[in-house]
């Protein structure tokens, strides 16, 4: 998939066609009952990189995703696409960064398949043809073509992630953020979405449990654990080393 820099996006881009998809410097953020949850998390990926998140429950992965658009904001700082994300830039920001969440139902709310997808189109202001092509474009990219007027709650755990995807790719983002993407799939759904995945030319950043997944497709592999990076390294290197692993809540595929 192709960088895209439509103009339907809000605000003026700049020239970041060297920049780092994803920027993370001393970042840090802490709950309101004082729980710290991240404490000094740098970190950067490349345009085009796809990228394993791993760590025990409560390292503080999904806390470190939801940084990257906004919905928390800590200490430190963070750009995307070369832009510091802060209040004013946060409708591009939003439009750069699609998010996956781990339950599809948060992200599918609307009657048919094809509402859901064309949520996101329609809220920025695109014309209806426009929106029917995205969400064309969208569902076919899934291979999900033929469930338009399908209802979503009708549809599998599988085929409900699938469709949660294309919400997201209808916005053409340049960058997908997925959490526990593979969570509570049969082997054969698993299998598809890995395909899926594989397929995708674009920048990735995968929260994870599966190490069968990211041993398959994601060349570098970013430890977390209490709130910390404790690991940034090629994927083969750190899944070789079984007691590291271990000692950080994790076993290897």
């Amino acid at each position: 998939m192709p960088i895209h820099h439509p103009k339907d996006k809000p605000l003026t881009v700049p020239d970041t066609l060297d920049a780092k998809a994803i920027t993370l410097q001393k970042v840090n953020f802490t709950y309101p009952d004082g729980h710290q949850a991240l404490k000094d998390i740098s970190l950067e990926v490349g345009q085009g990189e796809k990228v394993a998140l791993v760590g025990p429950n409560g390292a503080g992965k999904s806390t470190l995703l939801l940084q990257l658009n906004g919905v928390f904001q800590g200490g430190g700082e963070i750009h995307v696409m070369g832009l510091p994300v802060v209040d004013k830039n946060l409708p591009l920001i939003r439009a750069y960064v699609g998010m996956v969440f781990q339950n599809p139902d948060d992200q599918l709310f609307s009657p048919t398949v094809f509402e859901d997808v064309a949520f996101g189109p329609l809220h920025i202001g695109l014309s209806p043809d426009e929106v029917r092509a995205r969400v064309a474009e969208a569902l076919q990219q899934v291979g999900m073509e033929s469930y338009s007027e399908r209802l979503s709650y009708h549809l599998s755990l599988g085929e409900k992630k699938r469709i949660a995807i294309a919400t997201v790719l209808s916005m053409r983002p340049d960058i997908l953020v997925f959490d526990e993407p593979t969570g509570g799939l049969d082997p054969r759904s698993r299998r598809s979405l890995i395909e899926l995945l594989d397929d995708m030319e674009i920048t990735m950043l995968v929260s994870t449990h599966d190490m069968r997944l990211v041993d398959e497709l994601f060349p570098r592999m970013v430890i977390m654990d209490g709130g910390q990076i404790v690991a940034d390294a090629p994927t083969q290197e750190l899944l070789a080393d079984q007691a590291f692993l271990y000692e950080h809540g994790l076993e290897q595929p």
